[in-house]
């Protein structure tokens, strides 16, 4: 069996904010009734966390729950832990209308962090990333560029990028352009 790599091994940038590659984590889709009391009874049994309002990211116990829909979350934990995570979900939503998918290597991960993260992450997304609009366990699914993605903020003033693999050299380069020294804006500052 082969050992699993991140998408760009580690790749980092310092500019007016710091992009770093985070490595490996385990991530599976969950779709399904959100509203169900079942859904939330497997979600707070397996990973220890609370169901996510909408747009938001909660943490627990065994990971970090993400709301990515009316119908889909997305779950974070250790890459090692994913499918043993997998295996619990789908026994905690036995006889639910649910599907559940480890969707680990089908991604790439980027931390943007320090002063200009924020700037960084509005010259290249259509949200509104005012800190009265944006603030920590928000969460968004939308364009990075021109590429499919999302992004949350953390409760220390980073974001977490999430995108897929397929596209992870395209989104570092341009997070690391869009933090390069020089080309601060100075909007949020």
């Amino acid at each position: 069996m082969s050992e699993a790599v991140s998408a760009l091994n580690g790749a980092s940038f310092d500019g007016f904010a710091r992009v770093e590659e985070t490595g490996l984590r385990g991530m599976i889709t969950v779709r399904g009734d959100l509203a169900s009391k079942e859904m939330a009874a497997a979600v707070r049994n397996v990973i220890g966390a609370a169901m996510p309002e909408t747009r938001k990211v909660v943490f627990g116990k065994s990971g970090a729950v993400a709301w990515m829909s009316p119908d889909e979350l997305l779950i974070m934990v250790a890459h090692g832990a994913a499918y043993e995570m997998v295996e619990a979900l789908n026994a905690a939503l036995a006889g639910q209308h649910a599907l559940v998918v480890n969707v680990s290597d089908a991604r790439a991960v980027f931390r943007v962090s320090g002063e200009g993260a924020r700037e960084v992450l509005a010259k290249l997304a259509p949200v509104d990333l005012s800190p009265d609009a944006f603030g920590a366990g928000d969460i968004r699914r939308t364009r990075l560029a021109q590429v499919a993605g999302a992004f949350w903020a953390n409760d220390d003033g980073s974001f977490e990028v999430i995108c897929f693999r397929s596209v992870a050299q395209y989104v570092f380069d341009i997070l690391r352009l869009s933090a390069t020294q020089g080309g601060e804006v100075g909007h949020f500052s």
